[in-house]
């Protein structure tokens, strides 16, 4: 009789719990990070490319045959645009000797400037080169690592991507077993947020290194094309990517032109263009795919970076919107996902919206108790 008492809700313990999850989930991801990096990006992938390999399936190619098939097509389109990208900065290393004396002439005009107007000697400004030169050895340091790195992980991905494509019914069996259900109610959303997400960031991607190009170009900056292509795959990452690739030619247009008009012209456009991108093309390409708000992509953001670096400020975004859904199918965990809706826009599907999850909490909460033994 006893035994069929239930227990009441332990709100406290249950937060206890779950704490410690996320702290060793933190743990482990920093430890694990060379595995989990190329693991994430696989999933995600896998995920974009399954309906292809489904069409392919379809068509009575066999599973491993429509796998290759893809990755094949993937690989090669993606070599097409590293030689691209390669030719321009072959052309860029080309003109160093050139944009060294420009440099060069450059640095002297500053230094002058520095001394007239702002009374900086210099022995100050030799100083402040060196500690400028030891942060960006540093930093160049790290950029070496993450380059050695960078190419391990693209050497695991199409692996990865291939074992989990050949595998999927194992993990969909594994997941109704696990959780002792017929049928997983989020994998559609899941399906539908990363599909909609990256294939949309893929053109957004294309149209800003269009438009910055076009601008770049307009204003006779040398080196335009590779510029505008760095900025347009930049801005994969959210807010500060659009930041970093607006630098670059904004140096250059400092160093190769004659007026600082040049460099104010590249920063209007970067402008022009992240205003259009954040008001107009992500919103009608990528729509309400993640529908999360500004405050949660940006802490997410920072988290990401913090444990996983660009890969993780890469991966913030889509990996808020996996946790949204997930969250969006719990029961003691609903709450959350007001804290991470973006309700500005067009809605998003009842699955995953807040004001769907506030009902359903509203109609938990009336519930009758239900009587003890």
């Amino acid at each position: 009789m006893a035994d069929s008492i239930q227990k009441p809700f332990d709100r406290l313990d249950y937060t206890y719990k779950l704490l410690v999850v996320i702290a060793l989930t933190i743990v482990a991801i920093v430890l694990a990070q060379d595995i989990v990096v190329p693991f994430a990006f696989a999933g995600i992938l896998s995920i974009v490319m399954l309906p292809v390999v489904k069409k392919l399936e379809e068509r009575r190619v066999g599973t491993a045959l429509s796998i290759t098939i893809v990755l094949l097509t993937t690989v090669t389109i993606l070599g097409v645009f590293i030689w691209l990208i390669v030719n321009q900065v072959i052309g860029l290393i080309n003109d160093l000797p050139n944009l060294q004396v420009q440099f060069e002439t450059f640095v002297d005009q500053m230094s002058r400037t520095l001394r007239r107007d702002f009374g900086i000697s210099t022995a100050e400004q030799k100083n402040m080169v060196s500690e400028m030169m030891k942060s960006i050895s540093t930093y160049l340091g790290g950029i070496l690592i993450s380059t050695t790195n960078t190419i391990s992980t693209l050497v695991q991905i199409p692996i990865y991507i291939f074992l989990f494509l050949i595998y999927r019914e194992k993990f969909r069996l594994f997941f109704i077993s696990f959780l002792k259900s017929e049928e997983l109610v989020w994998k559609k959303d899941v399906e539908r947020v990363i599909q909609g997400y990256i294939s949309g960031l893929f053109l957004v991607t294309l149209i800003i290194a269009a438009l910055n190009t076009i601008g770049l170009l307009a204003l006779g900056i040398e080196h335009a094309i590779f510029f505008g292509i760095l900025s347009g795959i930049l801005t994969i990452i959210p807010y500060v990517g659009i930041i970093i690739g607006a630098l670059f030619p904004i140096i250059m247009a400092l160093i190769t032109k004659d007026s600082i008009w040049y460099a104010i012209g590249v920063v209007i456009v970067f402008s022009v263009v992240q205003f259009l991108e954040g008001n107009f093309i992500t919103p009608r390409i990528t729509g309400s795919k993640v529908s999360i708000n500004a405050l949660a992509a940006i802490i997410a953001l920072l988290i990401g970076g913090k444990l996983l670096g660009i890969a993780g400020m890469i991966l913030a975004v889509p990996g808020i919107g996996l946790l949204k859904i997930l969250l969006s199918h719990t029961n003691r965990l609903k709450p959350f996902v007001i804290l991470l809706e973006d309700t500005d826009g067009k809605a998003a599907p009842p699955e995953t919206t807040a004001d769907v999850v506030v009902d359903q909490i509203e109609r938990e909460g009336e519930e009758p108790p239900k009587a003890s033994l």
